[in-house]
């Protein structure tokens, strides 16, 4: 009898392992139908949300005075894609070609293009971020100021010119005269240079007249032309009335 017993649960057990392994085999494929079908959707919302991003568009390439296919810094680069910038190029290159052909300028044309060139190393020292800009900007309104004080010619008339200056103003209170420089592209840009110190603005929108605006470590200045008045702030000062002399 106990033997009997014993072959009898024997087969009870073999019995349900054939049943589990008959419900795994049921079971695997269903599972890996479900895991196929996952993965199919998963695939497929991922391709469509990569085909639904919007690819970044390429940043217009303006003309300058060198070439933009190649650029030489990453300064140039930042050049080459800000409309602002690359007028300011193009009307130094101008001011360049002028003071060459100026026998007269101050320095002499030889000198003037060496250092044109070690000013294109400095300028290309500023690098390309949009932080970098300021610094861009600051080496063109300074190195357009040095062509057109230091020649007649780079200061003639032009109709289709982009600089003014630089122009002398006499301020209330203020011993030393200012020098003005102006770039007149878009926005606006104005150096100012009296005794030791300089300062690079910006035109900001103003109703009334024409107004820059920048800082420096020293605080904020001002410089505001509305008709033939002009007011002059610089930090630590009231706004000063100014008037323009006659440049020599």
């Amino acid at each position: 009898m106990t033997v009997q017993r014993f072959d009898t649960d024997v087969a009870i057990r073999a019995s349900r392992e054939d049943s589990g392994d008959a419900e795994m085999k049921m079971v695997m494929p269903l599972l890996a139908s479900v895991l196929a079908v996952s993965t199919c959707v998963t695939a497929s919302l991922c391709d469509a949300a990569t085909k639904a991003k919007p690819k970044p568009r390429p940043l217009p390439t303006y003309k300058t005075s060198f070439d933009c296919a190649n650029p030489q810094a990453s300064a140039e680069r930042l050049i080459c894609h800000d409309a602002q910038l690359a007028s300011m190029d193009l009307e130094l290159n101008r001011l360049y070609l002028l003071a060459l052909s100026d026998d007269h300028s101050v320095p002499r044309p030889n000198k003037v293009e060496i250092d044109q060139r070690f000013w294109i190393e400095s300028r290309n020292q500023c690098g390309g971020g949009s932080q970098d800009k300021a610094c861009v900007i600051r080496s063109y309104a300074e190195r357009a100021f040095q062509l057109r004080q230091g020649s007649a010619i780079a200061r003639t008339k032009d109709p289709s010119r982009l600089t003014e200056g630089p122009l002398a103003y006499r301020c209330a209170g203020f011993n030393a005269l200012v020098a003005a420089t102006f770039f007149t592209v878009e926005p606006g840009v104005v150096l100012l240079k009296w005794a030791n110190t300089s300062v690079t603005l910006n035109q900001v929108p103003n109703n009334s007249g024409t107004q820059y605006t920048g800082k420096d470590y020293k605080g904020s200045y001002s410089f505001w032309q509305l008709g033939d008045d002009v007011f002059f702030q610089i930090p630590g000062s009231g706004q000063m009335s100014c008037a323009a002399e006659p440049v020599s």
